[in-house]
């Protein structure tokens, strides 16, 4: 027991990129497996947001004192949120500060990823798993974006389902995705002008990182055939 406790930190490191995808995709989509959402947002939000955070620890390894400080606050602070949130949902200040507070959460783990996707002149499986989770990291960094400016005006959005916290939640993840994949249904419509706004640039946002992304494995397979070539 002792020694895969001394190991984990090394797992953590050598599989970073699988598993915080994995832990992306769990913390966005898990809802699908349950009917009951009190049981999900009670229960399952709170425990994929730990899975998250756990998972990112991976990417911060070996980074500045400042870095590793700031992930761990913003991390405690967005797994006592949730647990938080059933006392304090029906007031729109906490639920705007717990949405600027996941984003700058998302946003600071996307921007780490991003500086290690840019670095190495190699493509392998880190590179690509990375990309994945850079991809779904805006996706989170959509969600809640969109979920503070849904609670700082309401009524910005058209057919979001207010019912509930969950599912105004899972609405939020349905949309920042059909933005993200550019479907657009148009069932979830922005009405407001700072929401139209958002959206768009957050359209244009996703685009652009697909365009880089698709620029930065190329240029990486581009140097790894002119070293071949070179020997």
């Amino acid at each position: 027991m002792k020694l895969i406790l001394k190991n984990v930190p090394q797992i953590l490191e050598r599989r970073k990129y699988e598993i915080l995808i994995f832990a992306l995709i769990v913390n966005l989509y898990s809802g699908v497996f349950f009917e009951n959402l009190n049981i999900y947002i009670l229960f399952i939000w709170p425990l994929s947001t730990l899975f998250l955070g756990l998972a990112s620890v991976g990417v911060f390894r070996e980074k500045g004192r400042w870095k590793i400080f700031t992930k761990n606050f913003l991390l405690v602070v967005v797994i006592v949120l949730p647990i938080s949130h059933s006392f304090l949902q029906d007031h729109d200040v906490f639920m705007q500060i717990l949405s600027l507070l996941y984003v700058a959460f998302f946003s600071l783990i996307f921007w780490e990823v991003m500086k290690f996707l840019i670095r190495p002149s190699y493509v392998n499986a880190d590179i690509i798993f990375a990309a994945g989770c850079g991809y779904f990291l805006l996706v989170e960094i959509s969600v809640f974006l969109l979920q503070f400016m849904f609670y700082h005006h309401e009524g910005s959005f058209a057919n979001l389902d207010t019912s509930k916290l969950a599912k105004t939640y899972i609405d939020l993840v349905y949309f920042a995705s059909v933005i993200q994949t550019s479907i657009g249904f148009g069932d979830i419509t922005p009405t407001f002008h700072t929401t139209k706004l958002a959206t768009s640039f957050l359209g244009v946002l996703s685009q652009l990182y697909n365009v880089l992304l698709v620029g930065i494995l190329i240029s990486k397979f581009s140097s790894r055939i002119n070293a071949k070539k070179s020997l």
